[in-house]
C-alpha cells in the first residue's frame, strides 16, 4: 500500500484465523442469516468515504485480504500486553471471559475474514478537520442464528467472530460505545478522537450518532438514559457526554474524547 505496509491475498480456508485452536474443524459461513441492517454505500456518491480497503483492486476470487504482521507489530502488541488487563499474549479473542486471553486488533486469531476488498488495519487516510469536513463511516455488530458476530462496514459484510470463541456471549446485556488509548506505564497518554472535550458541536470532538441495539427479534432500540452509564477513568484527560435522541440526522448520539496528557496507567 502506499503507506508502506504489505497486504497478501491468503486462500480463504488458510486464513490465520483457522490456527485458533477453537477453529480447527470450523465450517466457514460466507455470509449472515440475516438481512443487513444498512443498504451497501456507493462511496463515490457519498459523504461517507471508505477508510478500510484495498485501493484499487480486490483480491482474486477464493482468496481474502489480510495485513502482514511485522516484527514491529509484535512488539507493540507485546508492550499491550504487558500493560493492559484485558490483553495477554494468548490465542484467543476473550474467549475465556476476560480472565487470561484477548488481544487489540487481530494480532490472534479468531477473526474470520470473508469480503474480498475490504479488511481490518488499514491506515485511517482522512480524519476529520475540526470545526471542519467530518468524516465518519457506518459500523454494525451483529450475531446471527449460529451465533457468529458478524462486522458489517458501509453495508457490506467484512467477516464473524465465531461464537466458539467466547463463553460468555450466548446472549448480551450489554454493549458500548467509546474510545481508548493506551500508552505504557509512566508515559503520557496521547489525544483521543480529535483531542477536544465534549461540547455538544458535533464539529468538534469525536461522536458516534444513530446508536442502536436490537433484541432477539431485530428490533432496533435507542439506548434511553435510564439505560446507560457513563465511564471516564480520568476526567482531566477524557470526557463523555450521552445525549439520548437529539433528532433529525444524529438521534442517539454521545460525544468523547480529550486533551490525554499525564493520565496515570
Amino acid at each position: 500500500t502506499k503507506f508502506g505496509y504489505i497486504v497478501d491475498c491468503i486462500d480463504i480456508y488458510k486464513q490465520p484465523a483457522f490456527d485458533h485452536p477453537l477453529l480447527k474443524n470450523h465450517k466457514l459461513q460466507r455470509k449472515p442469516s440475516f438481512r443487513n441492517l444498512f443498504e451497501k454505500t456507493n462511496v463515490m456518491n457519498s459523504s461517507t468515504k471508505s477508510i478500510f480497503g484495498l485501493e484499487k483492486d480486490e483480491c482474486p476470487r477464493g482468496t481474502v485480504p489480510i495485513r502482514r504482521t511485522t516484527k514491529d507489530n509484535l512488539i507493540q502488541s507485546k508492550l499491550l500486553s504487558n500493560n493492559h488487563i484485558l490483553v495477554q499474549d494468548l490465542p484467543g479473542v476473550h474467549s475465556d471471559n476476560y480472565k487470561k486471553t484477548g488481544c487489540f486488533n487481530l494480532y490472534c486469531s479468531g477473526f474470520v475474514q470473508t469480503n474480498s476488498n475490504k479488511y481490518f488495519g488499514a491506515r485511517l487516510e482522512k480524519t476529520s478537520i475540526y470545526n471542519g469536513l467530518m468524516m465518519e463511516t457506518t459500523i454494525s455488530i451483529t450475531k446471527d442464528l449460529k451465533g457468529n458476530w458478524w462486522i458489517n462496514y458501509l453495508g457490506e459484510n467484512i467477516g464473524y467472530f465465531p461464537s466458539k470463541l467466547f463463553s460468555n456471549m450466548t446472549s448480551v446485556d450489554q454493549v458500548g460505545w467509546g474510545g481508548r488509548t493506551s500508552t505504557p506505564p509512566h508515559t503520557p497518554s496521547p489525544q483521543m478522537g480529535s483531542g477536544y472535550f465534549p461540547d455538544e458541536n458535533f464539529r468538534h470532538a469525536c461522536y458516534f450518532r444513530n446508536i442502536s441495539f436490537q433484541n432477539d427479534s431485530r428490533t432496533d432500540y435507542g439506548p434511553r438514559y435510564y439505560h446507560t452509564n457513563t465511564l471516564k477513568d480520568n476526567p482531566n484527560c477524557f470526557g463523555v457526554d450521552y445525549y439520548e435522541n437529539i433528532g433529525k440526522q444524529f438521534g442517539y448520539s454521545l460525544q468523547f474524547g480529550g486533551l490525554g496528557g499525564n493520565c496515570g496507567n
